[in-house]
Order: structure tokens, then C-alpha cells, then sequence
């Protein structure tokens, strides 16, 4: 059974919920307070998790102290566990994290083009099929959203390079927040660091669905994406 690691911030609110998750996929799953966070933390883990909400209060711009403190306390060794063949996912403030943690491709996420925070269903779609969080998956789903701070932006020309070369591994099949290309989730080169504003976690049986008749499916989009994850690691 793999183990999942999940660091959690002072502010950090869906931890548990993306924990059981986890458990229901397959993972054994440790929540880990940031005060108990030392490189060593990582030797178990087969999955690092940013869960989503508020870490320290999103002071300064979201995610931004929480990238400091990890930088602190885990030096290079994240980059080293990426490399080793570790997977990692940020959902939502986790996704702000990794950002800035120089472990995906160049952007940030800020306020949504409305100004307004947003808490919705939304269309999501797969660009491509590289992404092992995403193979269980239909071309087409959706998951919930809630984010003030959820429109990516990056350097003039980015967004539609990440369109081409598949780094924007889940776009938004409708604009709702202003994103650049509609781009919902970016993965690095290898597919295994992935980062996504949709919450997962908050769909993961089917009777969680907005429509009590929904029945697209034997589990919730979300429980499909940590079993993709689960049978990526076990193969």
C-alpha cells in the first residue's frame, strides 16, 4: 500500500477530508503538522500532498509562506524526492504552493478576473493523456471549485506553449475565473509533480454530487483521480 505524506500548514482546512480520500483509493495516509517537518518526513512517502485552504492565512499572496517554510525546513530535498521518482499534488492553495516551490512550469495564480471568491461545480477537461492523476479519468468531468485566487496567468505565451506541450494537463472546459487558456492544472516534465484548482477530495462518492440522480459513474470524479495515482505508483 502506498503511503501518502500531507503537510499541513497552520490554515491548512482540507487535509482530513483529502486524507480519507487517500485511504479510500488505497493510500495509508499521515497528516503532518509543518512544526514536525523535517527532511527524514519524506523517506516513506511515495505521494507529498498540498491539501487546499488558507496556509498561514494566505498573508502576503496565497501559498507564499507556506513555499518559505517548506523551503526552509526541506532544502533541496523535495526537488531530490521528485527525482528519486516521488510523486507529488497540490490541490488548490497546495497547487499556489507548488507555484512557487519552482516544481512546475513558470505562473502564478491570482485573483479571479471577477475579484470575487467562487465556490462552483465546474467543467473540467484532459489535455492529453500523459497525466498518471488523470488516466482513471474521462476525457471529460467536473469537480467542485472554491478559490478567490484561482486565475493562472504566466509570461506573455506560456499558457498556450503549456496548451501544446501538454504541461496544461487539465484546462476548464468553460471560462469561470479569467485563467489563461483555461488552464485548470499544470504537471512538470514528468508528469508526477501535479498541481490543480479543483477540489478532488470533496467528490469522491456519488451520492456528494449536486444532481442526487448523478450516475455517471460508480465513484465520484474525484476518487478516480487518487486511484490513478494509486495504480500509477503500484505499477
Amino acid at each position: 500500500m502506498p503511503h501518502a505524506l500531507l503537510i499541513k500548514f497552520p490554515g491548512t482546512n482540507c487535509d482530513l477530508e483529502t486524507s480519507r480520500a487517500l485511504e479510500a483509493a488505497g493510500f495509508s495516509a499521515e497528516v503532518l503538522p509543518v512544526a514536525h517537518l523535517e527532511p527524514t518526513s519524506l523517506d516513506r512517502a511515495k505521494l507529498i500532498v498540498f491539501s487546499g485552504g488558507f496556509s498561514y492565512g494566505d498573508y502576503v499572496m496565497s501559498g507564499r509562506i507556506a513555499q518559505l517554510i517548506t523551503k526552509h525546513k526541506l532544502g533541496e530535498r523535495l526537488k531530490q524526492f521528485v527525482a528519486d521518482g516521488g510523486y507529488v499534488l497540490g490541490i488548490c492553495n497546495g497547487f499556489q504552493i507548488l507555484t512557487q516551490l519552482d516544481l512546475l512550469p513558470r505562473g502564478s495564480l491570482i485573483h479571479n478576473n471577477t475579484g470575487r471568491f467562487i465556490c462552483r461545480w465546474a467543467p473540467l477537461k484532459k489535455n492529453g493523456n500523459t497525466s498518471p492523476f488523470l488516466k482513471a479519468l474521462p476525457d471529460n468531468f467536473e469537480l467542485p471549485v472554491a478559490h478567490a485566487e484561482g486565475r493562472f496567468v504566466g509570461e506573455s505565451g506560456d499558457a498556450e506553449k503549456y496548451i501544446k506541450d501538454g504541461h496544461a494537463a487539465l484546462l476548464y472546459g468553460k471560462d469561470i475565473n479569467g485563467s489563461s487558456a483555461q488552464i485548470a492544472g499544470l504537471q512538470d516534465d514528468t508528469g508526477r509533480v501535479f498541481g490543480l484548482m479543483p477540489h478532488p477530495e470533496r467528490f469522491i462518492a456519488k451520492n456528494t454530487h449536486y444532481d442526487p440522480d448523478w450516475n455517471g459513474a460508480e465513484q465520484g470524479w474525484g476518487y478516480y483521480l487518487f486511484k490513478g495515482v494509486a495504480e500509477a505508483i503500484a505499477a
